[in-house]
């Protein structure tokens, strides 16, 4: 059997969950690993790995290129630039700006015979199938998202990146009075504060304004200027305590009713250990896709939204129909 040549973009928490996933896959092979740091320096035992400036040389050696860059500042840069060269997964998930991230990665697909999956993670991914799901089945209701109790990695990431911090995890919450509302089929009007707080634990680096830093944490558009935000200054120590584990989940509800007035409410919830393996299984899972439909001819950008259930599985046809129908 021919195996998918996967690389992997970037070698933190989600590069290092994808190296794990791959491990469980048996139609797939790491041909290697690009990163910016010095190769060296991350101790790994696996033969390849690279500094990112060499991604050229592997092209028609790489299938597909999985990005575990952050939404923040990596993904919109190194997403378009990988796709020159490879097909590519990735997870970006500043939602507001999708469309445009879409647009660009469409543009340079088409231009260059590749194609890029955006926004794979579990939301936007899953949760985004989950709602295009009930709102297909249920043309009259309401949708909800909750995220957490967990840690948000594009948003820790977003405030390691404030000047002046050194370290920092940051805590989605949802509101329980307002998880409850909606369990309860009345259809409430939630607006955004209504439903998560934001808890952050910051470790300043020594000399660092910490009222300059928590106002910048506050006011972060499409991260926190939203929300009910709490800052919390603690030390290196404490944060790796207390903090060090990366669980996350979350729910998405759509309360409904049919022409007869009859209600319906639809759940898909998930509960995760570690937000960055289990993400880093969904890329995996969605980079099988990416390979199967550029080998049949398709460029340009694609969201889970484009591609069939079938393509993610692992199974033959006949398997899926006779295990899983």
């Amino acid at each position: 059997m021919q195996k998918i040549r996967i690389g992997i973009v970037g070698y933190g928490n989600l590069g290092k969950g994808v190296l794990s996933a791959l491990e469980q896959q048996k139609d797939m092979e790491l041909v290697a690993i690009f990163t910016r740091r010095e190769p060296n320096s991350l101790g790994l035992k696996v033969k390849n790995v690279q500094k990112m400036d060499n991604l050229p040389n592997f092209v028609d050696k790489i299938d597909v290129m999985i990005l575990c860059g952050g939404s923040a500042t990596d993904l919109p840069k190194q997403s378009p630039e990988v796709l020159k060269y490879f097909n590519i997964v990735d997870s970006f998930d500043t939602h507001a700006n999708i469309p445009e991230h879409f647009d660009t990665l469409d543009k340079i697909g088409k231009q260059n015979n590749t194609l890029g999956l955006l926004s794979a993670g579990w939301d936007p991914g899953l949760f985004s199938m989950a709602r295009i799901l009930f709102n297909s089945i249920t043309p009259d209701g309401v949708d909800y998202t909750f995220w957490g109790k967990g840690v948000s990695q594009g948003h820790s990431d977003a405030i390691r990146r404030v000047e002046g911090v050194a370290d920092a995890v940051q805590y989605t919450i949802p509101r329980e009075a307002s998880v409850s509302a909606v369990r309860s089929g009345i259809c409430p009007t939630l607006y955004t504060k209504d439903k998560h707080l934001r808890e952050c634990f910051v470790v300043l680096k020594e000399g660092a304004d910490a009222q300059k830093v928590e106002n910048e944490i506050k006011s972060m558009p499409n991260y926190f200027a939203d929300y009910e935000t709490i800052v919390h200054f603690i030390s290196q120590q404490e944060l790796k305590e207390n903090h060090s584990t990366l669980p996350h989940g979350g729910f998405v509800f759509r309360s409904a009713k049919s022409v007869n007035n009859n209600k319906f409410l639809m759940e898909f919830n998930l509960s995760l250990d570690s937000n960055p393996e289990f993400t880093a299984l969904v890329l995996v899972a969605y980079a099988r896709a990416v390979f199967r439909l550029h080998s049949k001819g398709q460029t340009g950008a694609i969201t889970v939204f484009d591609i069939p259930l079938s393509a993610i599985s692992p199974l033959s046809p006949e398997e899926q129909r006779k295990k899983l129908l």
